[in-house]
C-alpha cells in the first residue's frame, strides 16, 4: 500500500475524492488543494489514465523533520534513489512551502537536487543532470513548519493535458477545471448541453469524452514510465482495457456556438484533433440569439469578465441581456454560468439556486446555478446559501 497526493484546481478537492474512490482509491483525505489517498502502483496508474479533475498524482516517498536545510539534504540523500530511477535519467525538483522557517526556498530546491545526485553517483558513479523544461523524472518536495514532505511525480505534464490541444485560443479554461464544472452541474452524458461562447470548445470537449467513456489519458504519455518499480506490461494491459470500453464516436446531444467564425474554427480543429468531430454540433451565432436545442438541458456558460479580456464595460453590459434570455427563452432549462466578476449576480436579475466558489488558477471564481421555470422565477434555495 503506497500513499498519494493528488492536487486539483481549488473548490474540486470533494468531486476529486469521489472520482478516486470509484476508480479504487483507499484512506481518501480531503486537503486544501488536493486529495491524499492509499494504494497500489497500478492505482496510480489508473489514476493518472482515468481521473478528469486531478492536475498531477503524486507518489510519496519520503518524509521526515528538520530544522535546517542540511537536515533536509540529509534526509532525501538517505532515499533509496536507484530503486527509483537511475543516473540516466533527467530530474527537476520544485519545492513549495507553508509556514517553513527556511528563508529561501531556491537553496532547500538546490539541496535536495544536489541529494539525489550525490545519492546516485556514489552508487553509479555518475550524477543525473538537470532539466527544468523537459525532465525524465519531476521530484516535489513540502514543507511545513517542521516536516519535509519528498514526492515522485507520477504523471510528467500535468494531467490536464490530454493530448489532443491544438492550440488553446485567447483564454482557455483548463480541462480539468471544465470538466469538474461539469460534474459540479450535475450534468449526465445524455442530457442535452449547449454551451454558448465556446472559445477553444474545452467544455465540448470534455462533455464528449465522458459521454463517449473516454478515460482522459489514453493519447497521453506519463512519468512512471520512466520510473523502475512501474511494470509497463500491466500498464499496457489497463490502458487496453479502458480503450475497449469507449464507445463510438457519433452525434451527441452537445451544442456549441461563438459569434467569432475564427474562434468557431479553433473549436472545430480542437474537437477533429480529438476525434470527436462529428459528437458535437457547431454553429456561428451570437449568444443573444441563442434558442434551446431541447425541451430541456443544462447551458454552461463563461462569459469573459474584464480580468481576462480587459473590457468590463462591455462583459457589464452583457449581464443583463443574457439574464433576459434565459427568462424568455431557456424555460425548463437550468443556467451554470461560471465567472471571475463578482457584478454577474447583481446585473444579471436572476436569483442563484447555488454559488460554488472555485479557482480558475489564481482568480478566485464562483459558479452560479439558476434553475429556470415557466412564468414568473421563483427563487430556489438551496444548502450552499443556507
Amino acid at each position: 500500500m503506497e500513499s498519494f497526493f493528488a492536487p486539483c484546481p481549488r473548490g474540486l478537492e470533494s468531486v476529486l475524492e469521489r472520482e478516486l474512490a470509484t476508480i479504487g482509491a483507499q484512506r481518501t483525505e480531503v486537503k486544501p488543494g488536493g486529495v491524499a489517498f492509499a494504494g497500489d502502483l497500478v492505482l496510480a496508474m489508473r489514476a493518472n489514465l482515468e481521473s478528469r479533475i486531478a492536475s498531477r498524482v503524486l507518489w510519496r516517498v519520503g518524509a521526515g523533520d528538520y530544522t535546517n536545510a542540511d537536515d533536509v539534504y540529509v534526509g532525501t540523500r538517505s532515499l533509496p534513489w536507484s530503486d527509483w530511477f537511475g543516473a540516466e535519467r533527467t530530474i527537476r525538483v520544485d519545492v513549495a512551502a507553508i509556514r517553513s522557517p527556511l528563508r529561501s526556498l531556491d537553496f532547500v530546491t538546490l539541496r535536495i537536487k544536489d541529494a539525489v545526485c550525490d545519492n546516485l553517483r556514489d552508487l553509479d558513479g555518475q550524477r543525473p543532470s538537470v532539466d527544468t523544461s523537459r525532465p525524465d523524472v519531476r521530484i516535489h518536495a513540502f514543507l511545513d513548519a517542521r516536516r519535509w514532505t519528498v514526492y515522485l511525480d507520477t504523471s510528467g505534464e500535468a494531467l490536464f493535458k490530454r493530448g489532443w490541444r491544438a492550440s488553446g485560443g485567447e483564454a482557455p479554461l483548463k480541462e480539468n477545471l471544465a470538466a469538474g464544472i461539469l460534474m459540479l452541474s450535475g450534468w449526465n452524458a445524455g442530457t442535452p448541453l449547449l454551451y454558448p461562447m465556446c472559445g477553444s470548445g474545452t467544455f465540448l470537449v470534455e462533455a464528449a469524452q465522458m459521454s463517449l467513456l473516454r478515460a482522459p489519458g489514453l493519447k497521453r504519455t506519463f512519468g512512471f514510465q520512466k520510473l523502475r518499480p512501474f511494470d509497463l506490461q500491466v500498464f499496457q494491459r489497463t490502458k487496453s482495457a479502458l480503450q475497449a470500453k469507449v464507445l463510438r464516436a457519433r452525434p451527441l446531444p452537445i451544442f456549441g456556438s461563438d459569434r467569432d467564425e475564427q474562434v468557431l474554427e479553433l473549436a472545430r480543429h480542437n474537437l477533429a484533433d480529438a476525434g470527436l468531430a462529428e459528437a458535437v454540433q457547431l454553429r456561428c451565432q451570437d449568444v443573444l440569439d441563442a434558442t434551446p436545442p431541447a425541451l430541456t438541458g443544462l447551458m454552461i456558460m463563461n462569459p469573459p469578465y474584464g480580468v481576462r479580456l480587459g473590457d468590463e464595460a462591455q462583459a457589464r453590459a452583457l449581464y443583463p441581456k443574457l439574464g433576459d434570455l434565459l427568462k424568455q427563452r431557456f424555460a425548463g432549462w437550468r443556467a451554470c454560468i461560471f465567472t471571475a466578476d463578482a457584478e454577474l449576480p447583481k446585473l444579471i436579475h436572476l436569483k442563484a439556486s447555488r454559488r460554488t466558489p472555485l479557482f480558475n488558477g489564481a482568480i478566485e471564481c464562483r459558479l452560479y446555478e439558476y434553475r429556470l421555470v415557466a412564468g414568473p422565477l421563483r427563487r430556489v434555495r438551496s444548502v450552499a446559501e443556507g
